[in-house]
């Protein structure tokens, strides 16, 4: 699976901080031997990838112990750096919540708490609340402003807002979820199943184990078609710490349309996994006889793990659709409908003007 990656050095060796569990002297003085260029490409890939802390943490400690001096300073105030930025990122995030609340608005934190004790680089909410409210709320008491909206954000029912002081957009879905917002289930049920974890000193409602597994996997397989490495790392931290009731997300995904998504995402991660620390996930049987591919189809392409979207992910959109319609969900069908075309403009945009800026 390496032998693909087109940034072999810093790539491999990001990869190998997060997933090896046993790294040989040798592995550990070849990651020490990267030159300062090298170790700013690592840097960059660990920040859009949502790993900076627990990538960081091992080669610090490695360069310790190696008396590597120079670069375990270099490590330790990269990381002093992002842990100032999520602790103030995770300070509003605590008064968003308590606002949405304080007016009778549920709210959980999709996403942006899975990489924890990273953080995503934006704050992702989800709520039932009606947008009137919710706007009113963060203008109000947050002087906030609204963001420009794409076509993809009005079509997903969901609204960026601006904070003063907070240089991280809070992104908000309200009422639906998916890329074009076809799915009201998953949505519907969200709330009712989140729990209460703690970050740092703080604490959150989150999605359930399926639910969040679901959300990924709408994210990855069925938007933007690349999985990070904190999506890899994030799934086998989950599922090999907490329960995870198989049947239940089997039930749930197969009612959204996604269930073969679901599948096919967990297999990328444990062979992925597998690659580089020997052993893949713990999947049952349904699961891997549910994936339409793994591992093997993903490559190494400007910047992330690309999945491929012909013909792979087509027929899992393909599925999708026909789920919805099957089910005579018309709004949500006619809404992922939508998708192609949404995507077609995406990519021409962005060949004419380098920017799908409005579009997705």
């Amino acid at each position: 699976m390496t032998s693909r990656f087109n940034n072999p050095v810093a790539f491999d060796a990001l990869s190998r901080l997060l997933l090896c569990e046993e790294r040989r002297r040798s592995q550990d003085r070849e990651i020490l031997q990267l030159n300062q260029s090298e170790l700013d490409t690592m840097l960059a890939l660990a920040n859009s990838h949502h790993v900076v802390v627990r990538a960081l943490e091992v080669f610090r400690q490695m360069a310790i112990e190696a008396g590597a001096a120079e670069k375990a300073l270099w490590a330790d105030t990269a990381i002093q750096r992002e842990r100032q930025r999520i602790e103030l990122a995770t300070s509003y995030l605590t008064e968003v919540c308590a606002g949405l609340e304080s007016v009778g608005c549920d709210v959980t934190v999709i996403k942006s708490l899975d990489h924890w004790p990273d953080l995503g680089s934006d704050l992702d909410l989800y709520t039932n609340a009606a947008p009137e409210k919710v706007i009113r709320l963060m203008r109000e008491r947050f002087s906030a402003e609204v963001a420009y909206r794409s076509w993809g954000d009005r079509l997903a029912n969901k609204w960026n807002f601006e904070i003063p002081g907070l240089p991280e957009a809070v992104e908000i879905h309200m009422g639906r979820l998916g890329q074009t917002g076809e799915q009201v289930g998953i949505a519907r049920m969200l709330a009712g199943r989140a729990r209460l974890i703690s970050a740092g000193e703080r604490s959150f409602q989150v999605p359930a184990a399926e639910d969040r597994l679901m959300i990924c996997t709408l994210q990855r397989m069925y938007r933007h078609f690349y999985a990070r490495l904190c999506d890899i790392v994030d799934t086998a931290r989950l599922l090999e710490s907490e329960p995870v009731d198989y049947e239940l997300l089997r039930s749930s995904a197969q009612q959204a349309g996604i269930w073969e998504g679901v599948a096919t995402f967990l297999v990328i991660a444990s062979d992925y996994a597998k690659a580089y620390r020997g052993r893949g996930l713990d999947l049952p049987y349904e699961v891997r006889s549910s994936a339409r591919f793994g591992g093997a189809q993903i490559y190494f392409g400007r910047g992330f793990l690309r999945i491929p979207i012909l013909p792979h992910s087509a027929k899992l959109y393909a599925s999708q659709l026909t789920t919805l319609l099957r089910n005579g969900e018309l709004r949500s069908t006619v809404r992922l409908g939508l998708l192609p075309c949404l995507a077609t403009a995406a990519a021409v945009g962005y060949k004419i003007t380098g920017s799908d800026k409005g579009i997705w």
